[in-house]
């Protein structure tokens, strides 16, 4: 009875999807949901964009064992980062009027400074949506007491995903999210519900995790730990600012005031809602000791969900895993479709193509990438044996030393340059990876000192004389719009692209 609720869910699901899909007719439709979506719909997708498989079962399950020092992480920094977005970013960026968030640094510092953060945002998004797609794997698993297995369930997840997103693109990740959201919200306080009075209520719980010490945030006055809480805070706080699946979600808006309100509620209502799967996990201890100890040695992503199959009835079985469908598939159809967007735009096309496209043929290369970057992740979360929460947190260390820096100095300094931007990008790459291939633990996080070392690139290359200048970009720019303007007098027909339509790379 259970799965067949599961795979009805499913179904409808994937109806939502392609019913949302008839609204797609073109490149701009598919990427930015054609720029028409309203408050509700943005707030929702942007609350989405994190409460995935990390919130239900890697937040719950990581503060049973930390405690809230050890998720400042999430939702601590990855609800501050959408809320920055809205204060600092939306207005700014939807301005511009752009296709993916590559289109931005290659406008502001040229194609070279694309080329490299288009790849580091790609890569950014394999352990995240990894992390996605293993547990719609668990889902299944768990529900068929083991008749599926973990590998088939993440091959049928893998194929759930890609159906509705590979049609309707961000109309479809928009109007879904926004049918999961209610599901995730309404289902997950129902159970909250039924949990707290089998634990002896709110407060009872709550009394337990303080009395356990689970609350203290705070790191220890000593340099290594109060070096790591930063690191572990920034890592998400700004490492995911620069990346494609919130900036579609903010640029998607109909107006550029739904962008800063839709950012700044969906990360509020996420931060605060965040919260209820902590509860839900805690209660475990109160209503099943055995089993929590059991599973915490084993493999404490399990707590929740069998928490849920054992204490709960059937109706509450199916709420529960609705929701976490829910949760999930609301970010894995995102991060599938952003990182198959930049690539698409800001590798493929500029760089390995090399010529014109027209709507229609940019609009399939996206989606056969879409197609392709799905598989990869399959292929991916198939090997990978890492927890969900060491997968989320780590997808973004590499945005966060290459990409962070040069964002905010582009939109706010102008004085940042091109040999800036590219110093950023080498000296945080560069001093991450050797410390974290050799110096893991040491005194300093990788990710902490390459943030430092790309501010300091940055500073450096921007204040010094200029051997790779402006000229360069603002030449291109003229032979493109050149390009364009002959090819609009040919009757060529572009992709919609920076406000205008795609010209022919260089």
């Amino acid at each position: 009875m259970l799965l067949t609720f599961v795979i009805l869910y499913l179904l409808v699901s994937i109806g939502i999807g392609l019913v949302a899909a008839l609204r797609v007719h073109d490149s701009r439709d598919f990427v930015l949901a054609g720029r028409t979506l309203p408050l509700y719909v943005v707030t929702a997708t942007v609350f989405a964009t994190w409460f995935g498989s990390e919130t239900v079962l890697g937040i719950s399950s990581t503060f049973l064992k930390d405690g809230l020092r050890g998720i400042v992480s999430d939702p601590f920094g990855s609800s501050l980062c959408l809320i920055f977005v809205g204060l600092f970013f939306a207005a700014k960026l939807y301005r511009m009027d752009l296709l993916t968030i590559g289109d931005y640094y290659r406008r502001r510092f040229g194609p070279a400074v694309e080329l490299c953060i288009s790849l580091a945002i790609v890569v950014s998004y394999l352990g995240w949506l990894s992390a996605q797609i293993v547990v719609i794997g668990l889902v299944f698993e768990v529900v068929t007491a083991g008749a599926i297995s973990l590998t088939w369930g993440i091959l049928i997840g893998a194929v759930v995903v890609l159906i509705y997103t590979l049609w309707g693109g961000m109309f479809s990740v928009a109007w879904t999210n926004f049918f999961q959201m209610v599901i995730i919200i309404l289902g997950l306080f129902y159970i909250a519900w039924i949990i707290a009075d089998k634990a002896g209520g709110v407060g009872t719980v709550v009394s337990h995790a303080h009395a356990a010490g689970k609350f203290e945030f705070w790191p220890a006055p000593e340099a290594k730990d109060v070096l790591a809480f930063i690191a572990a805070a920034v890592t998400m706080m700004f490492g995911s600012i620069p990346q494609q699946d919130v900036f579609q979600r903010v640029t998607s808006a109909r107006s550029e005031r739904i962008a800063v309100v839709g950012s700044v509620a969906g990360g509020t209502l996420y931060f605060l809602f965040a919260f209820v799967p902590i509860f839900l996990a805690y209660s475990a201890f109160l209503i099943d000791p055995a089993m929590v100890e059991r599973l915490m040695e084993k493999d404490h992503q399990h707590i929740l969900p069998t928490l849920v199959m054992e204490h709960t009835p059937l109706f509450a079985q199916i709420i529960f895993f609705g929701a976490l469908l829910s949760a999930v598939m609301s970010t894995a159809s995102g991060t599938l479709l952003a990182p198959s967007v930049t690539f698409t735009e800001n590798i493929l096309k500029h760089f390995v193509i090399k010529r014109e496209l027209t709507d229609r043929q940019f609009l399939w290369l996206m989606r056969g990438v879409v197609a392709a970057f799905s598989v990869v992740v399959t292929l991916f979360s198939l090997k990978t044996d890492s927890t969900i929460y060491e997968l989320v947190v780590g997808a973004y260390k590499v945005t966060l030393v290459a990409a962070f820096v040069p964002l905010v100095a582009g939109l706010y300094w102008r004085h940042a340059t091109t040999q800036g931007a590219l110093a950023a990008i080498v000296f945080g790459v560069g001093i991450w990876v050797p410390l974290e291939i050799f110096a893991p633990d040491g005194l300093w996080p990788p990710q902490l000192a390459g943030l430092l070392g790309s501010v300091f690139g940055m500073l450096a290359g921007s204040l010094l004389p200029q051997w790779i200048g402006h000229a360069g970009v603002a030449m291109r720019q003229a032979h493109e719009h050149a390009t364009h303007a002959h090819a609009a007098a040919a009757g060529t027909h572009h992709v919609p692209h920076d406000g205008e339509h795609h010209r022919k790379p260089h």
